[in-house]
Formats: C-alpha cells, sequence, structure tokens
C-alpha cells in the first residue's frame, strides 16, 4: 500500500493529542489483530449502505472498498500506527484513496464500529465453543454407551456412597456440557445484534438504514437505543459467565477422571499424561490437571470484566478498552480445555474388573437395603436405623453371607419380627452385590442399563437439536458473508 501518514499524525488526531507518553499505552492495535476481519466486514457493509442511501457516491463508495480489499490483501501486519485497528484502517484507506476516503467514516463513530466488530467477533466464538461442547458430548456419550455395565464406586463427601456406573457417571457430564451449550447458544443469540450506525451515542442526521448493515454483517435485529447500542457490554459478561460455566464443568470432570485413575479405574491415554522427570514409574494426568486450573482463570476473566463495567455512565468510556482481553482469554482457555478433555474422554480405558472390586466398598449397598425394607412396609427411618446397626459389623472384608447375618442381627435388636418377614435371603444377597443394587436402581436417570440407555437416547436427541441450532447459526452468518460480498462485487 502507498502512503503519507506519518507516524505522529493520523486521520482520526492530526497532530492534536498524536504523541506523547501515553500513545502506546492508549493503543490496542496489536491486541486488535482479533477483529481486523470483523472490521473490514463492518466498514465494507457501512460503505455499501453509505451508497444504497446516496450519503456517499458509487464511484468514492467503489474507491473505499476496492482500499479495502487492498488492506485486506496486506494484512494486519502492515497497517501504519494508531490508536486502534479501526483507525489504522481508516488510515490505510485514506492513504491509498486520498480525501475521499475519509467518506467511509460518514454517519458513524468508532463507538458503535467497535461495538459491532465485537460482537461480529464474539458471536462467531460462540459457536467454535459451542461446537466444541458438542464434540465433548459426542466422546462421553460415545464412551458411556459401552460402559453401560461397569459397575463402580459411587461417592458423596468423597466417602464412599452407592454403587453406580461408568455409563451413568460419564452420562451426568454429558447432561451438564449439555446446559453449557445452551447458555453459550443464548448467549450468542443476544450477541448477534448490532450496534452499527448508533454514531457516537446519540445517532446521526445521515438518514442511515440500520437495519441494511445488520442484514449484511448478519446480525439478526439492531440494539433500538443508540446509547445503549455504543455502552453494552452485557453481552460479554453472559458470554464469559457460560464460560466460566463450562470451565467449572470441565473441572469436576477432570477431577474425577483424576481420582478414578488414582484408583486404577480408568487409564488415562499417554497423549494426555505425563511421567515425572525422577519416579519412572509415575503416569501424571497433568492436561487434566490443567484443565482443572483454566477454571480459575475463567473466573478471574469474569471477575475482571465485571469489576472493569461496574459504576461505568452510559455511552463509551475507554475503560472498555479493558474489558475486551477478558473475554479473548476467556473464549481462548476454554476452548482448549473443553478440546483436551474431549479428547481425554473419547481416548481413556476403563478397568472394569478393578471397578467392580472397589464398588462395593464401605457397605455401599446399604441404602439397596434400606429400599427393600421400606418397600416392604416397614417404614423407612426404622429401616434406616436397622442398616446403620449393622453397619458396626460390617467392613470391606465382610462376605455376602456375614453382611446377611449382621442385618438379621440387627433386627431382632430393632424390630419385633426377624429380618426374613421383610426380605428373603435370596433377594438380599441381590442387593447387596453391587451389580444387583445398580440393577435395582431403574427409575428414569438411574444407572441401571436399561434407565442409562433410555437416558442416553434423549441425550443424542438433544445433542442433536443443538448441533442443527449451531450450523443454522453459522448457515445465516455464511449467507450473510455471501450477500456482502455480492453487494461489494457490484462496485468493485
Amino acid at each position: 500500500m502507498s502512503g503519507d501518514t506519518s507516524d505522529d499524525q493520523t486521520v482520526v488526531r492530526r497532530e492534536r493529542f498524536a504523541g506523547g507518553p501515553a500513545r502506546s499505552f492508549m493503543s490496542s492495535l496489536d491486541a486488535d489483530k482479533r477483529i481486523f476481519a470483523a472490521d473490514l466486514a463492518v466498514d465494507r457493509a457501512h460503505t455499501v449502505m453509505l451508497a444504497e442511501q446516496g450519503i456517499v457516491g458509487d464511484v468514492d463508495a467503489a474507491a473505499i472498498l476496492d482500499a479495502l480489499d487492498t488492506v485486506e490483501e496486506a494484512g494486519h501486519e502492515v497497517l501504519p500506527e494508531g490508536e486502534d485497528v479501526h483507525e489504522a484502517i481508516e488510515s490505510a484507506v485514506v492513504s491509498e484513496v486520498g480525501p475521499a476516503g475519509g467518506r467511509m467514516h460518514t454517519a458513524r463513530s468508532r463507538n458503535d464500529e467497535v461495538a459491532t466488530c465485537i460482537r461480529y467477533r464474539f458471536r462467531q466464538d460462540l459457536l467454535d465453543a459451542a461446537e466444541a461442547t458438542l464434540d465433548l458430548r459426542a466422546a462421553l456419550l460415545d464412551a458411556a454407551a459401552g460402559e453401560t455395565d461397569s459397575v463402580v464406586p459411587g461417592f458423596t463427601h468423597r466417602q464412599h456412597a452407592q454403587p453406580t456406573t461408568v455409563a451413568h457417571l460419564l452420562a451426568s457430564y454429558a447432561g451438564a456440557v449439555a446446559r453449557d451449550t445452551e447458555r453459550l447458544l443464548a448467549a450468542f443469540e443476544r450477541t448477534n445484534r448490532s450496534p452499527l450506525g448508533a454514531a457516537a451515542f446519540a445517532g446521526t442526521t445521515f438518514d442511515v438504514d440500520r437495519e441494511r448493515t445488520a442484514e449484511l454483517l448478519g446480525f439478526h435485529d439492531v440494539i433500538e437505543n443508540a446509547a445503549d447500542a455504543v455502552t453494552a457490554r452485557d453481552f460479554l459478561i453472559e458470554g464469559c459467565s457460560a464460560f466460566a460455566a463450562l470451565s467449572a464443568t470441565l473441572s469436576g470432570l477432570a477431577t474425577d477422571l483424576i481420582e478414578a485413575a488414582k484408583d486404577g479405574h480408568v487409564d488415562i491415554d499417554d497423549a494426555y499424561a505425563s511421567t515425572s522427570s525422577i519416579m519412572p514409574q509415575k503416569k501424571n494426568p497433568d492436561s487434566l490437571e490443567l484443565v482443572r486450573a483454566v477454571a480459575g482463570d475463567a473466573v478471574g476473566d469474569l471477575t475482571g470484566l465485571l469489576t472493569t463495567l461496574k459504576g461505568l455512565p452510559r455511552a463509551y468510556n475507554r475503560d472498555l478498552q479493558r474489558a475486551t482481553p477478558h473475554a479473548w482469554d476467556a473464549v481462548d482457555i476454554v476452548s482448549e480445555a473443553t478440546e483436551v478433555t474431549a479428547g481425554a474422554v473419547a481416548t481413556a480405558e476403563w478397568d472394569a474388573e478393578a471397578c467392580a472390586a472397589d464398588a462395593g466398598k464401605g457397605f455401599s449397598t446399604a441404602t439397596g437395603v434400606a429400599d427393600a425394607l421400606a418397600a416392604a412396609g416397614l417404614p423407612f427411618r426404622t429401616a434406616h436405623e436397622l442398616v446403620a446397626e449393622a453397619t458396626t459389623a460390617i467392613d470391606d472384608e465382610t462376605g455376602v453371607d456375614e453382611q446377611i447375618d449382621a442385618l438379621a442381627a440387627a433386627a431382632d435388636a430393632v424390630l419385633d419380627d426377624p429380618l426374613s418377614a421383610y426380605v428373603d435371603e435370596k433377594a438380599l444377597a441381590d442387593l447387596l452385590s453391587p451389580a444387583g443394587s445398580v440393577a435395582a436402581r431403574d427409575s428414569r436417570g438411574g444407572p441401571a442399563a436399561s434407565a442409562v440407555e433410555e437416558s442416553l437416547t434423549r441425550l443424542r436427541e438433544t445433542h442433536a437439536n443443538h448441533a442443527a441450532a449451531v450450523d443454522a447459526h453459522r448457515e445465516s452468518l455464511a449467507a450473510a458473508e455471501d450477500r456482502l460480498a455480492a453487494e461489494v462485487g457490484d462496485y468493485v
């Protein structure tokens, strides 16, 4: 590109306010590389609209649009100095076209321009993250489908509680990640609204068509009030909140996999683990530990964003320049953590025998016995007392026959009737087996194989619906890109 814009003069500042020690402090040009393509799209849509409205002549519009192509081909790296990418691109266009290039900025401010660019880019990040959650859910559902009979210990307070299955555990996370997908898609809906045409904050005297630029850029609506349009960053709060919530889900899943690996229940693939620098026998689930740590960073990003936005008055304040880096960081770290977790889940190998061997620890089938007594007519609190009494005589080395004897002795102490009056010995033996205990829990959402399989079917249906929603959004945005390209093509 040709150019005559000197380092101490820009199209916006000229000589005044152009230099001084604060210049680099105020500049976001390097960080704005992320929205370089977005700004070009916004510039093109705005220029086309200006030409269609007769605000800018077709010849000048064509020259501006042609210059924007030149800027795009040259890339962000060769932009002239500026406070931000928006000023730098405008300077480059003026350098290429001459004074007429300045017509590109007619009827807008950098306030509505930057707000539009951020939304344009952030909506794509939200869709990419939603797609990453879909991949993670697919990995969880596929892994669960192969483990419906793999009995594993279930915990509360990190104590052995009740037997469950690997499938039930993984499906629980598939359901949680589905809600994370929903939050990302909801954030997309409120992000995908156009502020363009609001100008500085009080609208413009020019006869602009805000709906037209929204259409060309793929936004499904405009933000009505001009002051709200340039001020609003609540869409970033909502998006970062969705990323923070997703990171918390990932952190829990990572912890369960780390704990299961410690117990020998699952083998994390070498691609997601490492060895110790000094202890050759070690296999450490390092990638999952980093996934867990990302949650702290994501919460920090959300907190930083909220703190930056707290108390800001209406219209644009330069504080907002410090808001978007929090959003970009949350996007990058949580999206990558989601992809890593999906890979770890997909490649992990569960040891069914090791899981089953530990599933009955801590007399974890006790609740099933209490339920059976309650089903036979005994008040549940009385049944609970009876089984609790028997627990004092039962440990991890106690066999099923001895467990039955302990329960019978407890019944003699607590009830007027023998244990056999409520449950026969064979049924009791089944309930005291971890596999039998799991099989009995066939209520909707329970761990019994039949219940899990039904849940997986519903979860796959939800997955398909969310995937279709992501595809529809992508198709809509792609169609808008095609429309804008076609309109630009009529001028250049």
